[in-house]
């Protein structure tokens, strides 16, 4: 199973975040599964594709040319796919994972986030997408989803598109449902 992590090209200041970005990677390995990822070396990215390869995990990377030298694209995963921009990156991101996992990260992370939500709200897919609200980090976001569907622009149902979860344990709970 190939399960795609969207989080930052940055480190967070919370060591619990970097910690549990560390604990999701060795999940990842142990359960035989394989990432796909961003495909940067540093931040987030970095902590969850070194915990995958040292796990022995197949890790593959997809950056666009123009990030490549920014995000400083990682030498040692199992293969690097360049894309020619975000649109493709996020396509091909999709169409190689069987389940989405979003850790704590900035705009890029939301940009990811809701693009597959999206996606899978118009049916366009049917894969687990795992929000991880570590230490509250996605509470102002869940604030967002309830006002939203209070004001009616959202249903109901949509909340269901996604699964909250608090910590890694909770994510592999939902990534064990996946078929």
């Amino acid at each position: 199973m190939n399960i795609c992590v969207y989080c930052g090209s940055r480190a967070p200041k919370d060591e619990e975040m970097r910690a549990m970005a560390i604990q999701l990677g060795s999940e990842i390995a142990n359960n035989n599964w394989n990432l796909v990822y961003g495909g940067a070396k540093i931040g987030m990215m970095g902590l969850v594709a070194d915990a995958c390869l040292a796990g022995g995990a197949e890790v593959t990377g997809v950056i666009p040319t123009a990030l490549k030298r920014v995000e400083v694209a990682h030498p040692g995963i199992t293969q690097m796919h360049e894309t020619q921009d975000m649109h493709t990156r996020k396509a091909l991101m999709e169409s190689i994972s069987d389940a989405f996992v979003v850790l704590p990260g900035g705009f890029g992370t939301m940009d990811e986030f809701f693009e597959i939500l999206t996606w899978r709200q118009l049916g366009f897919h049917q894969k687990k997408i795992v929000l991880v609200n570590i230490n509250g980090y996605y509470d102002g976001l869940i604030e967002f989803t309830n006002r939203a569907q209070n004001e009616d622009f959202i249903r109901p149902i949509c909340k269901l598109l996604f699964h909250e979860v608090k910590n890694v344990q909770e994510c592999l709970n939902v990534l064990k449902t996946v078929h």
